[in-house]
């Protein structure tokens, strides 16, 4: 099977090397990861950069596409950026499509989650109904063949799912296992519901003030 991580610049890192993670330790998985353009292309930091060598064109029927989020997802997702073309060629033949966090947006935008359950960073869940989904809260939606996670870190969590589902559960366990998956975090404010109010607004305020300025750019 061949398992796609769409990119593009500007990309948020650990939405995209968590599966990575997950995917690379699965036997008889080809992973490829490709964008627009061969090349070095850089993280939402700009401190990582990938030196791609596979471009869109390249990959044109893998089984399962991976598209990660970004604070820029959103003025893509509006502009009709080529990994929107390229998500909307491949999904017809896919086994799956899937994304992590914010990736849902090209998803939405590329016409894949007309009608369907989905989900997203908390921030960006009511931005999903602009793409006729049904938004939900859930760390992990599962929708025909479509699979969408919430924020950042749940990327290894919807891995590992999908590991499960097309390869078995031992293997996703044993996968789980050999990267020592088992979160133990010092505080328990990983979802909105759990944090503070006075942290959840400070959050929701860099985050806003951030995309403000993706879609400025």
């Amino acid at each position: 099977m061949r398992f796609a991580i769409g990119l593009y610049d500007g990309f948020t890192a650990l939405d995209a090397i968590g599966p990575y993670a997950v995917f690379t330790n699965v036997p008889n998985v080809d992973v490829v990861l490709c964008a627009a353009r061969r090349g070095r292309l850089a993280d939402e930091s700009g401190l990582l950069r990938l030196d791609l060598e596979h471009t869109f064109d390249d990959v044109t029927d893998p089984d399962v596409l991976l598209v990660p989020g970004g604070v820029i997802t959103r003025r893509l997702a509006r502009d009709g950026a080529p990994i929107v073309d390229w998500i909307r060629a491949v999904h017809p033949t896919t086994t799956v499509t899937t994304s992590v966090c914010t990736g849902a947006l090209l998803l939405g935008a590329a016409g894949v989650l007309l009608g369907r359950r989905a989900t997203t960073h908390w921030m960006a869940l009511e931005q999903l109904r602009a793409y006729g989904a049904t938004p939900c809260a859930e760390r992990v939606v599962a929708d025909g063949k479509v699979r969408t996670g919430a924020g950042v870190a749940a990327g290894i969590d919807l891995a590992l799912q999908l590991v499960g589902e097309l390869q078995g559960a031992e293997t996703a366990q044993a996968v789980q296992l050999g990267i020592e998956y088992d979160p133990q975090p010092p505080y328990d404010t990983g979802a909105p519901g759990k944090a503070p109010p006075v942290i959840r607004d400070l959050v929701a305020g860099v985050l806003a003030t951030a995309e403000a300025e993706a879609l400025a750019g």
